[in-house]
């Protein structure tokens, strides 16, 4: 696949890209332990989790003339209301499209969304190995946080998973 070209556009996701942001992430899940969910969420569930973070952060997609090739999106990092300003974030892009400049473009168009809806802080959780989440986090200007060893298991082995964070707060 050729790399981000003008012809691309990012915008705010709606329940109708609901079914394509499922066909993107559908692999993770099944393939690869980059998430630690065990079955593909069905559209329904998409549609959901697109509106539960439109309302307090933000999920936009990445579009050609072909339909969504990834998505981006900020959702509650922990309930407690000490952590209402912090949100957690994620990207997905469709196979192929790694390290072509399409996660980068998605993480630029959405952190200052996340800050204008009032978010100080982002923290990415990312299952290790994955160097491309890591360079792309660190790219972004994450700061890496910690490493938690051997906190998840999928196809019966155990997985490390790193915290990198990145403030959203203007600069002074």
């Amino acid at each position: 696949m050729n790399a981000l070209t003008t012809h691309d556009g990012i915008r705010d996701a709606t329940v109708t890209d609901a079914a394509a942001c499922a066909a993107v992430y559908a692999p993770y899940v099944t393939d690869t332990s980059i998430t630690f969910e065990l079955v593909p969420p069905s559209s329904e569930e998409m549609a959901r989790r697109i509106t539960e973070a439109q309302r307090d952060h933000a999920w936009i997609v990445l579009e050609d003339e072909k339909g969504v090739l990834g998505y981006a999106y900020g959702g509650t990092f922990r309930t407690r209301a000490a952590y209402d300003r912090t949100c957690e974030v994620s990207v997905y892009l469709e196979h192929g499209r790694r390290r072509r400049g399409a996660g980068r473009a998605l993480y630029s168009a959405l952190m200052p969304r996340l800050a204008e809806r009032g978010m100080r802080t982002a923290v990415a959780c990312m299952t290790l190995p994955n160097d491309a989440s890591l360079g792309l986090r660190r790219a972004m200007g994450f700061e890496d946080v910690g490493v938690m060893r051997r906190v998840g298991r999928k196809f019966d082995a155990w997985h490390d998973v790193a915290w990198a964070q990145l403030d959203l707060s203007p600069a002074r």
